[in-house]
C-alpha cells in the first residue's frame, strides 16, 4: 500500500488530533494570545512588543546571512577548464584554490574568475586527488585583495544549523543559496561516469541548500562565516530519471579537506590518506541469477593488507566487520568506514566454504 493512501484513510480524529497537536507547536513557539474580553466581536490584542519581535527577529537573521555573504564571497571563485566550469574557495595568501577533482578533470590550466578581478587569471595544477574528490590549484599571478577563506571545525557541525552554499551553479558566479545542515556522517559514493571520480567518500555534510552543477568546489558556511565544508554531490532520484532530488546535497567536511589541501600544499601531493584499504584489485562478482554477491579477488599486493590476511586471486569478499559485501561500492563504503592500521575482519568464499580471518587495514 503507498504511504499518500495510508494517509487518505487516517481517521477524522486523528486530523483532529494533529490540528491540536499543530496549535501545541504554535505556543510552545511562544505564538499565545490572551484571551479576548467578553464579547463574540471583541478583537484578539497581542502583548505590546509581540508584533514587533518578529520583524526584528528576521531582520536580526537577514543581516547576519548579509554579513556572512559579505565576508565570504569573496574568496569563492569561478573556475573555467576547456569545456566545464566549477567553483573554488581562495585557500591561502599564495594563490591556493581547493575545489573538487571533478572540477579539473584531466586538465592542467584554467581561467579564475575572483570576487576582485573582472579579467580571467591563469592558473595551474599543483595536485587532483581523485580519491577524495579534492584538487588544488594555484593561481600563476596573485592579484591584490585576494581574501583566503576561514575554515572551521567540521567536528562541531550540528543538524539543523543553517549554512549558506556559494559557487557559481549553471555559470551564475558568486550564487547563494540557503538551507540547514540535514545530517552528517553521510558515506556517499559517487558516479564515475560525467565526469565523475567514482569515488567513495566518508563523514560527509548532508544539506537541503540547493546544490546544482557549477556549485561544485564552491564552499558551504555556517553563520560564523567558516567554510565547513566544500559542496560536491546531488543525490540522484531514479524515480526522476536519475536527475538531482531537490535538497539533498553532500559536501566534504571542512576537517577532510584541510588534511588533504594542507599535504598537497605543502608536498605537491598526498602522502597520507587517512583512507584504509585491502591492497587489493576486484570486481563485483555476480550468482547464476545475475545477483551481485560479493567482490571476486583479481590480484593482490604483496605484503599488504589481504596478502597478509591470507588472501589470494579468486577468493570471494562477502563482508568486512560486520558490513555485508555484494558489490564493488559496497566495499568502498566498509572501507571507508576505518581508518588504516585498524583490526576488523574479512569473510570470503573459498572453493565453495566460507571462511573469517582478521586482518589490519592498510592505507590507499
Amino acid at each position: 500500500m503507498d504511504a499518500s493512501r495510508t494517509r487518505a484513510r487516517a481517521p477524522r480524529t486523528a486530523v483532529r488530533a494533529a490540528a491540536a497537536l499543530a496549535c501545541c507547536a504554535a505556543l510552545a513557539a511562544g505564538c499565545t494570545v490572551p484571551a479576548a474580553p467578553a464579547g463574540r466581536d471583541a478583537p484578539a490584542t497581542a502583548p505590546a512588543g509581540t508584533l514587533a519581535a518578529l520583524p526584528m527577529a528576521a531582520g536580526d537573521l537577514q543581516s547576519q546571512y548579509q554579513r556572512v555573504i559579505k565576508e565570504v564571497l569573496p574568496s569563492v571563485v569561478q573556475i573555467q577548464a576547456s569545456r566545464d566550469l566549477g567553483s573554488g574557495v581562495v585557500y591561502d595568501g599564495n594563490g591556493h584554490i581547493v575545489t573538487n577533482a571533478h572540477v579539473v578533470g584531466s586538465e592542467k590550466t584554467f581561467q579564475v574568475t575572483t570576487a576582485s578581478n573582472e579579467e580571467p587569471l591563469t592558473a595551474s595544477l599543483v595536485y587532483s586527488y581523485p580519491e577524495q574528490d579534492l584538487a588544488v590549484i594555484r593561481l600563476d599571478r596573485v592579484p591584490d585583495g585576494l581574501k583566503p577563506a576561514v575554515f572551521g571545525n567540521s567536528e562541531k557541525v550540528e543538524v539543523g544549523q543553517i549554512v549558506l552554499a556559494m559557487g557559481s551553479p549553471l555559470g551564475l558566479s558568486s550564487s547563494v543559496t540557503q538551507g540547514i545542515v540535514s545530517a552528517t556522517g553521510r558515506t556517499v559514493s559517487e558516479g564515475s561516469t560525467e565526469g565523475g571520480t567514482g569515488a567513495t567518500i566518508a563523514n560527509m555534510v548532508q544539506t537541503s541548500a540547493a546544490i546544482n552543477p557549477g556549485n561544485s568546489g564552491g564552499a558551504l558556511v555556517d553563520l560564523a562565516g567558516q567554510v565547513i565544508g566544500i559542496p560536491t554531490l546531488a543525490a540522484a532520484d531514479p524515480g526522476l530519471g536519475g536527475s538531482a532530488a531537490p535538497g539533498i546535497g553532500f559536501a566534504i567536511p571542512a576537517s577532510m579537506v584541510r588534511t588533504i589541501a594542507d599535504q598537497i600544499v605543502r608536498q605537491g601531493k598526498v602522502v597520507d590518506s587517512g583512507r584504509a584499504a585491502l591492497d587489493i584489485t576486484g570486481r563485483t562478482f555476480v550468482d547464476d541469477r545475475y545477483r551481485p554477491v560479493g567482490v571476486a579477488v583479481v590480484s593482490v599486493r604483496a605484503g599488504g593488507a589481504a596478502e597478509r590476511a591470507g588472501l589470494r586471486p579468486g577468493d570471494i569478499i562477502t563482508g568486512v566487520g560486520d558490513q555485508p559485501i555484494t558489490t564493488m561500492t559496497s566495499l568502498a563504503e566498509a572501507l571507508a568506514a576505518g581508518k588504516p592500521g585498524r583490526r576488523t575482519s574479512v569473510t570470503y568464499l573459498r572453493d565453495g566454504a566460507e571462511k573469517t580471518v582478521p586482518v589490519t587495514l592498510g592505507e590507499q
